[in-house]
């Protein structure tokens, strides 16, 4: 693997690992104390890891990347596709096979359905968010560039 892919990984996984903290933390305390129902839960606690994501990967990982509101809104939709796949893991869990707990609430929104989200998450913020950034991958793949 290059060096640069190599960073790549690196700064998304950190990046990720800040954003699925914030996710998790924030779902646990919504789903516990809170009181919250599990899809209010995992909506809520979406954004917040959403906008850590954004946040890391725009200033950390893809910092040479010029950043605008576009941009934001096609990372957001991926990030909406990405919960939509958590929030299918849930309603399957919970409502579909019966398993009604917190923990098992937690397994399947922020343990199963995270890792399957986070694939989607790396495809599409490499390939649609920030596909032009020089130095990640040696190239940029917009066209004429």
């Amino acid at each position: 693997m290059s060096r640069p892919r190599l960073r790549e990984l690196l700064g998304f996984a950190i990046a990720g690992l800040l954003a699925y903290a914030a996710d998790l933390a924030l779902f646990l305390w919504l789903r516990g104390p809170a009181g919250a129902d599990p899809l209010t839960a995992k909506a809520v606690s979406f954004v917040a890891g959403c906008s850590v994501a954004y946040a890391g990967n725009a200033l950390g990982t893809y910092r040479h990347a010029t950043r605008n509101l576009r941009q934001y809104g096609i990372f957001f939709a991926v990030n909406v596709a990405g919960a939509l796949v958590q929030l299918l893991c849930i309603l399957v869990s919970h409502y579909g096979l019966g398993f009604t707990s917190p923990r098992a609430d937690t397994v399947s929104g922020a343990g199963i359905g995270m890792v399957l989200a986070t694939i989607l998450r790396f495809w599409g913020t490499r390939t649609l968010v920030f596909r032009s950034v020089r130095g990640i991958r040696g190239e940029s793949s917009e066209a004429g560039a």
